[in-house]
């Protein structure tokens, strides 16, 4: 029985979806990734997106430099598309080892993708090409528009535009990024986990649309997908817990400033680093399901971009581990996921 379990030693962890954001918050977020996994793919959506090979490659250097000089650790670099994006391009960075994967934001679906695509028609060419190439597409999966009630939004998009595209391309790479539905689940399990995988991030398995509003509204708990109903945290829950190959972890990490995200108009995002890889943790002893921690954590995701495990270790041992109130960043502050909550798994140092 898991509750038995003191200690565990997996191959060290990969996080397949990470935003690090750029300059100062950079440079004060990268060491906790860092710190918990050996690769991680970076979001391409900065304020001036990374469009083309010549930004990837100044972009991860920078990472790199900002990176804490007792972690090795590998950036997976990603190219945003847009409409202008060309096949040519695609093919040289991925070639080259430049990029790992391509990014299809919907048009205004998250932060800083106001120049994402407005229909996935206006790409079948760029498509075509990763297809033939083994390029990975991932993609934030939501329909954007007005009449779709926000919380219908990912369901969606798998009868509009996910189907479609599987049809039309059968042998393209797909990661569902973050999914957050009992839907989702049930798509993605009736394919080919070669060519349609999913990332689960430790937030959706961990809560639901009622934590948001549990004493009052929750800016901190604000994502996007939004959190949905507990039916849906229960069938993500459920499709990590057998070990099934479809599904492996991304984390979602999206760090805001303070300010930003006690606004008005706050920003959606969790800043989950320093606490990612232990929730999930806590995710797997609840579900009795420790056995599967690993292919989740170092396993599925390797296999799905055809990338060798990682040989090197970690241990988790069952000791408290405190989570970091918050992170200065000049006046302003990064409050991360379960603030100054104590957990009960550690790394062994």
């Amino acid at each position: 029985m898991s509750k038995f379990i003191k200690k565990i030693k997996i191959k060290k962890p990969d996080d397949w979806h990470v935003h690090l954001r750029d300059n100062e918050i950079l440079n004060k977020v990268i060491k906790y990734t860092g710190k918990f996994y050996k690769r991680a793919v970076i979001m391409p959506n900065l304020d001036n997106p990374i469009t083309n090979c010549s930004k990837s490659i100044a972009y991860r250097d920078k990472i790199l430099k900002s990176m804490h000089v007792n972690y090795k650790f590998q950036p997976l670099m990603t190219c945003y598309l847009t409409n202008f994006t060309t096949p040519k391009e695609l093919e040289i960075g991925f070639s080259k080892k430049i990029f790992i994967a391509a990014k299809f934001y919907p048009n205004f679906c998250t932060t800083n993708s106001k120049t994402g695509i407005k229909t996935i028609n206006d790409i079948t060419s760029v498509l075509a090409c990763m297809e033939s190439i083994g390029m990975p597409l991932l993609i934030h999966g939501e329909e954007i528009n007005q009449n779709i009630d926000i919380y219908d939004r990912e369901a969606k998009f798998i009868e509009t535009t996910l189907d479609p595209l599987r049809k039309k391309f059968p042998k393209l790479k797909i990661v569902l990024e973050h999914i957050t539905t009992k839907e989702s689940v049930e798509y993605i399990k009736k394919n080919d986990f070669n060519y349609l995988s999913a990332t689960i991030t430790p937030h959706h398995l961990m809560l639901n649309r009622n934590d948001m509003f549990s004493g009052g509204i929750q800016p901190y708990l604000y994502c996007l997908p939004i959190l949905k109903k507990n039916i849906h945290q229960t069938a993500l829950r459920k499709a990590i817990s057998n070990g099934d190959k479809h599904f492996f972890l991304g984390s979602d990490t999206a760090p805001h400033l303070h300010k930003n995200k006690i606004n008005i108009l706050g920003c959606a995002g969790i800043f989950n680093a320093p606490s990612s890889l232990l929730s999930y943790v806590k995710v797997f002893e609840e579900m009795n399901a420790l056995k599967h921690l690993e292919s989740f954590c170092s396993e599925n995701g390797p296999k799905f971009y055809n990338m060798p495990i990682n040989k090197e270790t970690i241990t988790i041992v069952k000791k408290p581990y405190k989570i970091i109130k918050k992170i200065k960043v000049g006046r302003d502050a990064i409050i991360p996921f379960l603030s100054g909550e104590t957990l009960n798994w550690s790394l062994e140092k």
